[in-house]
C-alpha cells in the first residue's frame, strides 16, 4: 500500500489543523484491510506513536500526550484516513507520518511499528 500524507503546515498554539492520508492499495486488497496510524518525529527526537485507528473506525488509541486533543477517523470509500489536531502546543511540531499495517492485532501493538510508511507532512506549531 502507497501513502500519501498532507494537511501539514504552520499554525499558532492553541490553533486547528486536519491531517490526511490518501492511501492506494493494491490488488486484491482493500482499504479496509489495514489498520492505520499516525507517528511523528520532532528535531532531534526519536520517532513517536501518535494513534491508530481500527478497519471500521469504530475503535482508536492514542498517545497519551495526545489524548483528548487529537481524534483519529477514516473514510474507507475514499481510502482515506485523517488525523484532526485540535488544541496544538508548540511540542506538536513534527514531522507527522502516516503508516497502515494488514495485521489482526490489539491496537496497543501497533505502538511499536506499523508495516508501511508514507512520507511525512511537517506540523510546525508556533508558540
Amino acid at each position: 500500500v502507497q501513502l500519501q500524507a498532507s494537511g501539514g503546515g504552520l499554525v499558532q498554539a492553541g490553533g486547528s489543523l486536519r491531517l490526511s492520508c490518501a492511501a492506494s492499495v493494491p490488488s486484491g486488497r482493500t482499504f479496509s484491510n489495514y489498520v492505520m496510524g499516525w507517528f511523528r518525529q520532532a528535531p532531534g527526537k526519536e520517532r513517536e506513536f501518535v494513534g491508530a485507528i481500527t478497519w471500521g473506525g469504530r475503535a482508536t488509541s492514542y498517545a497519551d500526550s495526545v489524548k483528548g486533543r487529537f481524534t483519529m477517523s477514516r473514510d474507507n470509500a475514499k481510502n482515506t484516513a485523517y488525523l484532526q489536531m485540535n488544541s496544538l502546543k508548540p511540542e506538536d511540531t513534527a514531522v507527522y507520518y502516516c503508516t497502515a499495517d494488514p495485521r489482526t492485532a490489539p491496537l496497543g501493538s501497533f505502538r511499536s511499528g506499523m508495516d508501511h510508511w508514507g512520507k511525512g507532512t511537517l506540523v510546525t506549531v508556533s508558540s
